[in-house]
């Protein structure tokens, strides 16, 4: 039985959030997390050539890579959102609340993830339906401000996103406050090798898996 966008988060919840003008280095990305044990990839749509670099890279996911969940981020219009749910993105992320981006993807059958900073927004996400929320941006909010609000939106899962470190004692104060997944960014792809060597972005998303998924099982 296929797993279901959610479900793929929760047993794998490391999600890379990523974007690169040159298709090229995009797949030598998602091939590197892939082979760290990455299942969920965030792509974002936050150039010019966001679409056809994700077109490219759906098209080898689904050659090479069935069993990872692609979706798209950055995603503020019905528009956007449109594009990409018929090119077969996986799940939607925005940074924002909107009840249309909520209602295309509902009628798409596509996940959705809106991005939240203030209980009003996250009852709002709630009552459009949604299930996982995200915690954007990060490092303004902070695992203290979950712990303060998780307990007014049992029902929901939460996913910070935005300069979360990938430091032990960050990630575990995230944990503890009981995130469902984290999403990292730039300092995730911070390179610590070659520009043809993506060896230690591998070696860093095996890492965060240990880190994490050992603590949310």
């Amino acid at each position: 039985m296929k797993l279901t966008a959610l479900e793929v988060i929760e047993k794998y919840p490391v999600i890379p959030v990523y974007y690169h003008d040159d298709a090229e280095t995009c797949l030598s990305v998602v091939k590197a997390c892939y082979d760290g044990g990455i299942r969920v990839f965030e792509f974002t749509n936050r150039g010019a050539n966001a679409v056809q670099n994700f077109s490219r890279l759906l098209e080898y996911r689904n050659n090479h890579l069935p069993d990872l969940k692609l979706g798209i981020g950055t995603i503020k219009t019905v528009e956007q959102a449109e594009t990409y749910i018929t090119m077969g993105a996986d799940f939607i992320v925005s940074p924002i609340v909107k009840a249309s981006l909520a209602k295309v993807s509902a009628d798409h059958g596509v996940f959705w993830i809106p991005g939240c900073m203030t209980p009003t927004e996250i009852n709002l996400a709630e009552e459009l339906g949604a299930a996982l929320v995200k915690l954007f941006p990060g490092d303004t909010l902070k695992p203290g401000f979950l712990k303060a609000v998780k307990p007014l939106f049992p029902n929901l899962k939460f996913m910070p996103t935005g300069g979360v470190d990938l430091e032990k004692g960050n990630i575990d104060s995230w944990l503890d406050a009981g995130v469902t997944a984290l999403g990292f960014g730039s300092r995730l792809f911070q390179s610590l090798g070659t520009a043809d060597d993506y060896k230690w972005l591998t070696k860093r998303c095996e890492e965060l898996i240990n880190l994490v998924v050992v603590r949310t099982l």
